[in-house]
């Protein structure tokens, strides 16, 4: 028997374990909206921090963080920095956000902010922002199981149907089970990936150096010293300085706990301790990046030149006489790191595309509860194939979408932050703040030359976003004494 066929064997093992650990866990919770945006607000410690953990990391951990180490050194570490206070804020307004959203029905980071600022057009344009954010994000999880179908295949698999095959079994189980599907398999892949991770990230140093620490020393007496001086390397593969380095890691840290599809999972919390506790865990999750990193600095010295850099990790594997189950279930643990991101992105996705922004513009028509759980599950169906689309047919690029992702996604920090704690802010500075926000984001990531300072285009954007939030809500009436009340003594 061909070896890619025995590793195929082992990812297709993988992929009907993760179908069975998706589908089950939704028979336990109820038919409800409730049931399948928020699971009856029932998770519990474990699942609630694999949810979390394993939803931030993708198929970037797997290919896109050893790429980074072997291409760019030291500026990989700027993930483990904004990973780890990144969580910091939710710790604050977490619990907070779990207790509002189980006394007034909550489900979506929209509905808590349409309810604050008591406007419908925040809620519709948020929709917007998350459903534009998430297609590119989840069509580069679909590439990214695709290419490792297709690797391990030797070809025989196109990248087309590989990427079909992973994304087919995540919109079963997102589609019959919801968050509960996504926070089980989450919890699977997410020790599932840190096994396989700790295994090949001291693996292969003791292999071809006899030790984490030779590797480094290697390293730093040979040309490629700089790699382990800070900042690094920064995406243009120039010398990273350490405005870029320090902005992206401020801009990262900032947007990271008001990613719609994280923050959601507040909804889901069964209590405000599991919510403070998964929060105060969370940082260990970044013990998890440790080897995926050690795995590109590995192959600086022992596989120079290789392109692109993201392709190291297969590389590496193809060139070492490992055992073919391992192998397979390096590539699995690949597929699970794209699946335990697609999953969460997908779900929340379609629950906000419906809450969020179609029962807006028709209410009377998706009232009842049933109607929308209905609707919800079709807009999983319908993303996916846009999604599917843009990874596989079409040609149109959407890596400048994906570039300014978090630059983007922070603009929605200020509002969550005047929610709870400045009661001036009123709707008018919020959907001032952040259309200015979103809009200068934009305008420096398409002309990065008229930045004054090197810095991240998110950083420009939030300055512009809190002076029009400040000013606007400063100069315009402030809203009902009755919902202020509510949120301060939230």
């Amino acid at each position: 028997m061909e070896s890619w066929v025995i590793i195929l064997i082992v990812c297709g093992i993988y992929l009907a374990l993760t179908l069975a650990m998706g589908i089950i866990p939704g028979l336990k919770v109820s038919d409800s909206v409730t049931g399948f945006v928020a699971g009856d607000r029932s998770m519990n410690l474990l699942i609630l921090y694999f949810v979390m953990g394993a939803s931030i990391f993708s198929s970037f951990a797997f290919l896109g963080g050893p790429g980074w180490a072997y291409s760019r050194g030291a500026a990989a570490f700027y993930i483990i920095a904004y990973g780890i206070t990144g969580m910091i804020p939710l710790y604050f307004f977490g619990p907070k956000v779990r207790r509002l959203g189980e006394k007034f029905g909550f489900v979506t980071q929209a509905e808590i902010l349409e309810d604050r600022f008591n406007s419908r057009a925040l809620s519709v344009i948020l929709a917007l922002v998350s459903i534009i954010v998430f297609i590119p994000y989840l069509t580069l999880q679909m590439k990214g199981a695709g290419f490792v179908l297709t690797t391990i295949s030797e070809g025989a698999i196109p990248e087309w149907l590989g990427a079909g095959i992973a994304y087919l079994v995540v919109l079963a189980y997102v589609y019959f089970s919801g968050v509960m599907g996504v926070g089980w398999t989450n919890t699977f892949q997410g020790l599932f990936m840190m096994a396989i991770a700790w295994f090949i990230g001291l693996y292969l140093p003791i292999k071809l150096f006899g030790g984490v620490g030779e590797m480094f020393s290697q390293i730093a007496a040979s040309d490629f010293s700089s790699m382990l001086t800070a900042p690094g390397l920064g995406g243009d593969g120039r010398p990273w300085d350490w405005w870029g380095f320090s902005s992206a890691v401020l801009v990262s840290a900032i947007g990271f706990s008001v990613w719609p599809h994280f923050f959601m999972r507040a909804f889901a919390a069964n209590s405000d301790r599991t919510m403070k506790l998964t929060v105060v865990l969370y940082p260990t999750f970044q013990l998890f990046m440790i080897p995926i990193l050690i795995i590109g600095f590995t192959a600086i010295l022992a596989f120079p030149g290789v392109e692109p850099a993201d392709t190291i990790l297969p590389y590496v594997l193809t060139q070492l006489d490992l055992p073919i189950i391992i192998i397979g279930l390096v590539c699995a643990g690949t597929l699970a790191a794209s699946m335990s991101s697609g999953d969460a992105i997908l779900h929340s996705a379609a629950s906000i595309g419906v809450r969020d922004g179609l029962s807006k513009f028709l209410p009377e028509r998706f009232q009842t509860d049933r109607k929308q759980r209905h609707l919800i599950r079709w807009f999983v169906v319908i993303i996916s194939l846009i999604a599917y689309y843009f990874a596989i047919i079409s040609d149109i690029p959407i890596v400048n979408l994906l570039l300014g992702a978090y630059g983007g996604v922070a603009q929605i920090f200020p509002l969550v932050f005047c929610m709870f704690y400045w009661k001036r802010a009123n709707r008018a500075g919020a959907l001032s703040g952040l259309m200015g926000g979103i809009a200068v984001t934009l305008l420096f990531l398409f002309y990065p030359e008229w930045r004054p300072f090197p810095i991240h285009e998110g950083i420009y954007g939030l300055i512009v976003n809190i002076l029009l939030l400040v000013g606007v809500s400063l100069t315009t009436e402030p809203e009902s004494e009755q919902i202020l009340n509510r949120y301060e003594n939230a």
